[in-house]
């Protein structure tokens, strides 16, 4: 298991599941965040494995546009087989490797609302 020396206190992680929950709300239809992107807004950039673990054992995450997160490369979760027909139902493009275009729909946001 690898070692972090940024290890969060309970009050910081209890803080990077809001703000990581208050990212995905933002993000609009027909563009997608990678989960990397989102640790780094919430202010921890090595923890983008925990910003997946947020979105899957957080309660108020059933109500958030979870599907529009992927992996760096574009790929969607594994195992969860509507993620890709709710992206494509928004627009969002698949090339032929079954990855997002990330050129195309990747979300920047300059300033979180």
């Amino acid at each position: 298991m690898k070692e972090y020396s940024d290890k969060m206190t309970r009050e910081e992680a209890r803080r990077f599941g809001m703000d990581v929950l208050d990212i995905v709300r933002q993000i609009p239809p027909g563009k997608v965040m990678t989960y990397g992107e989102i640790a780094a807004l919430a202010g921890w950039p090595s923890h983008s494995r925990m910003v997946g673990r947020t979105l899957r054992y957080s309660p108020e995450a059933i109500n958030l546009p979870c599907h529009r997160v992927v992996n760096k490369e574009g790929r969607t979760a594994p195992g969860w087989s509507q993620q890709r027909t709710l992206l494509e139902a928004e627009g969002i493009r698949f090339k032929p490797n079954g990855h997002v275009d990330m050129n195309v729909c990747l979300w920047k946001p300059e300033i979180l609302l």
